[in-house]
């Protein structure tokens, strides 16, 4: 049976394709969680390989995240935008953090540099230590007040329009962009929080909801409710979801690898990092970290859906194992929810991508504005190494069902 069999039919609103991006690995990569042996330096060049790898794989775009252990994604994605033709680059506007004028003339910027292919996280904040180390001392229901306020202003001001507002946590008076983006009327808005405040942000102001990658049953319940909301107020609210992928050409070789994910981690570490996400006022971090309860058993919460990511990991904690085929299934069963956008990510980050872009993106139906990978030039063939020098290998190819 599959994962979305028995579903509320209140939740389906199906996805015929869908986008899938990657992950830049800014805050480390490796081979293994929770350990520095083989790990990898975080260098320029190795971001700009896993970037146009994922150019070149046919990838959506890249997220970049956000927070004190990353290197700056506005950064990061203005060094890569110039070095990729295609790739689209998903930054963090922080509110609270970054004032929405500020803000807007980075994304303008960024957008018309990089030719329309800027993307936007709205990311709300769900660490309070970090939030006061960066100068942000707001509740969390707070910090929602004033992303629907700088969401107003930001927007607006992406339009065109000049603005003045006085709202009870931000003021402009004057506001303008005299540069607009590429994309109108403006690059479209990213948004995740699992709380009541965060699903009425997403309902009313932004066009894509992420979540992290909970149990099918719990999406739909997510869907729903953003649905019921945005209808409310006359919108439509698109859906995506963050998870890592292990993928291999067998199950058994694809769960062996999530156990040797985490072969270095020992309880101890386990225990430090799940104290850590308990100081978090997020209510997708206690979510996330519900799934695993920070114990190594029964890992997996739904069928491939292993939560051994999330017992050292903040944030998404999720990854769906299994060879290609089975992978692709459970990211249709997420598809017939309604969920459109896959953003992915797998240790180490340039080998994973090349795995899933090769054996499980050709079995996905995509979106038509994702585009072809960039063609080769023996686009004619063959492709792979010609067997003893004479001999062209087989074809074999793999279709999407």
């Amino acid at each position: 049976m599959s994962a979305s069999a028995d579903l509320p039919s209140a939740a389906q609103r199906p996805a015929d394709a869908a986008n899938v991006l990657w992950f830049l690995p800014t805050h480390g990569d490796g081979h293994y969680l929770g350990t520095s042996h083989k790990a990898r330096e975080v260098s320029l060049p190795y971001l700009r390989q896993i970037a146009q790898a994922a150019d070149q794989l046919g990838y959506y775009g890249v997220l970049i995240p956000t927070g004190r252990s990353c290197e700056d994604s506005w950064v990061v994605a203005s060094a890569l935008a110039g070095l990729t033709g295609r790739l689209r680059f998903l930054v963090a506007v922080r509110p609270g953090l970054l004032s929405p004028a500020v803000a807007a003339r980075m994304t303008a910027t960024l957008d018309r540099l990089s030719n329309g292919r800027a993307l936007i996280n709205v990311v709300t904040g769900g660490d309070p230590v970090e939030n006061k180390g960066d100068g942000f001392f707001a509740d969390h229901a707070e910090r929602y007040e004033i992303t629907a306020e700088f969401l107003d202003i930001y927007t607006r001001l992406l339009k065109g329009e000049e603005v003045t507002s006085a709202g009870k946590h931000l003021k402009v008076e004057g506001g303008k962009l005299l540069y607009p983006p590429v994309q109108q009327p403006h690059p479209p808005l990213y948004f995740g929080g699992s709380s009541a405040p965060a699903h009425d942000v997403a309902a009313r102001q932004v066009q894509k909801y992420l979540t992290w990658g909970e149990p099918p049953a719990q999406v739909a319940e997510k869907i729903r409710d953003i649905r019921t909301r945005a209808a409310a107020v006359g919108r439509e609210v698109t859906f995506g979801i963050r998870l890592h992928v292990i993928v291999r050409d067998t199950a058994k070789a694809a769960w062996a690898a999530a156990e040797d994910l985490i072969r270095y981690i020992d309880d101890t570490t386990i225990a430090e990092a799940q104290k850590v996400f308990a100081r978090m006022d997020s209510e997708g971090q206690r979510r996330m970290s519900a799934l695993n309860g920070g114990r190594r058993d029964n890992l997996e919460v739904s069928p491939n859906l292993w939560a051994g990511v999330g017992l050292v990991r903040g944030g998404a904690g999720t990854a769906l194992v299994g060879d290609p085929q089975t992978v692709a299934e459970r990211m249709k069963e997420y598809m017939a929810l309604g969920v459109d956008t896959f953003v992915l990510s797998g240790y180490p980050h340039l080998e994973e991508a090349y795995r899933f872009g090769e054996s499980v993106l050709p079995l996905l139906p995509r979106a038509a504005e994702t585009g072809a990978p960039v063609v080769a030039a023996n686009h004619r063939g063959p492709f792979g190494e010609i067997i003893g020098n004479a001999i062209v290998p087989e074809v074999r190819r793999v279709s999407a069902s």
